[in-house]
């Protein structure tokens, strides 16, 4: 595929080139477009060099091949990261006074936009109207993260992660092995991690960030399905809003299991990629638990429904695919694919992706690495890379799955 990537000069103009290489390490043709200002915090020889392709920023650069007007006709997608205030404010008011400006106006593939400038900045009604104005002309910006900002500045209007930010635009061109294969399906999927109350403050829960269910509900969708997606906690910026999702968003495993259970009622297919809390207090505080002289008291815990097994054993639909995940980290007793196999033997799901977790893989904006098992514990496939890359490949078997399945009903 062959992509733009449009940099401004905002400080966290160093991380598109992590952006750069994760699409480059994906099989991407990747044109970097900065502006001037950019090149003031990353140089051109960078971008070359990692890019392996030349590095303009005029429209009198090359002119007689009419740069803007080649790019815009050639590319696949459009990703500007950062994209300050001016930015937006320039593609909002159609202005087009350097290549990558004139570039968003000559193309016609999908354009990401991914924010980043001072929290003063982005909640400036300038600038909110500006994001409305381009969301309702149909690019898609992201909302910019919560935190750290230059010096001892903290709020909204953090760059997201490069991961993130990939994640987000290929899922916009989302490659579709089989068009439609999913067709007519109703696909269920939960994702997050979900909470279970200690008390009005403290819950037990878990690291998931719900993007890897997120991913697959997307990619659902662009394959035919109408969907239900399940989010437990998932942030509102990560929540798609898309034709043929429904988002239905829950709290506990108690919740979600009541929500998965009456939507798997009548669906084709059910993924079960949140990570649920095995275990719940048996008592909810009804008030903020005090720290006192004699430490704190014991939190009795009580197992909770394996959602999974429940829907692998009943299958509330004839026919239906049920799918699940296994988070693992592997110790004395195992490594991650020998646990992986106990436990697809063990809950009887058609499929199982297993999946390592840690602070470089898994959970969170990072990529992702599964082995798909059947319910036997035997490899059916592996995948690895960003979120979107797994969610296609983990959707190629529930389709092959199902293909057999009509197959032997017939």
């Amino acid at each position: 595929m062959r992509i733009v990537l449009g940099v401004t000069g905002g400080i966290a103009a160093y991380k598109a080139a992590y952006v750069l290489r994760l699409l480059r390490e994906a099989g991407h043709r990747v044109r970097v477009v900065p502006t001037e200002s950019a090149l003031r915090m990353v140089g051109r020889p960078t971008w070359e060099a990692l890019s392996g392709e030349p590095v303009r920023t005029g429209v009198f650069d090359d002119a007689e091949h009419v740069d803007h007007v080649a790019l815009g006709r050639g590319a696949d997608l459009l990703v500007v990261a950062p994209a300050t205030a001016n930015l937006l404010a320039k593609a909002a008011a159609g202005l087009a006074d350097d290549l990558l400006s004139t570039t968003l106006l000559t193309v016609t593939c999908p354009v990401l936009l991914a924010p980043a400038m001072h929290t003063e900045m982005w909640l400036n009604p300038a600038t909110q109207a500006n994001v409305a104005t381009l969301r309702g002309r149909g690019l898609h910006v992201l909302e910019p993260d919560s935190g750290r900002l230059t010096g001892a500045d903290s709020g909204p209007g953090r760059l997201p992660e490069p991961a993130g930010i990939v994640d987000a635009a290929l899922a916009l061109v989302a490659r579709a092995p089989a068009p439609g294969d999913l067709a007519g399906c109703l696909v269920v999927v939960s994702a997050g991690g979900t909470r279970e109350p200690l008390d009005p403050v403290r819950f037990l829960g878990n690291r998931s960030s719900g993007r890897q269910g997120v991913a697959l509900a997307v990619a659902a969708a662009r394959r035919g399905a109408r969907v239900v997606l399940v989010a437990a906690n998932v942030e509102e910026a990560l929540l798609p809003h898309e034709p043929g999702i429904e988002v239905r968003e829950v709290e506990t495993t108690a919740q979600l299991r009541d929500a998965v259970r009456a939507a798997a009622a009548h669906a084709d297919v059910v993924v079960m990629a949140a990570a649920v809390a095995d275990f719940r207090p048996v008592a909810s505080a009804a008030h903020k638990i005090k720290k006192t002289a004699a430490g704190p008291a014991p939190i009795e815990l009580v197992k909770n429904p394996d959602i999974l097994a429940e829907l692998a054993a009943e299958r509330l639909r004839p026919g239906q695919v049920v799918v699940g995940f296994a988070a693992e980290t592997g110790d004395s007793e195992g490594g991650v694919l020998a646990h992986g196999r106990e436990k697809a033997r063990r809950k009887g799901a058609d499929l199982l992706a297993v999946n390592e977790v840690g602070t470089a893989v898994g959970f969170g904006d990072v990529p992702n690495s599964v082995t798909v098992l059947d319910a036997a514990g035997e490899v059916l496939a592996r995948a690895q890379g960003s979120k979107v890359a797994v969610a296609e490949a983990l959707l190629d078997a529930v389709a092959e799955r199902l293909r057999v399945t009509t197959t032997i009903d017939r």
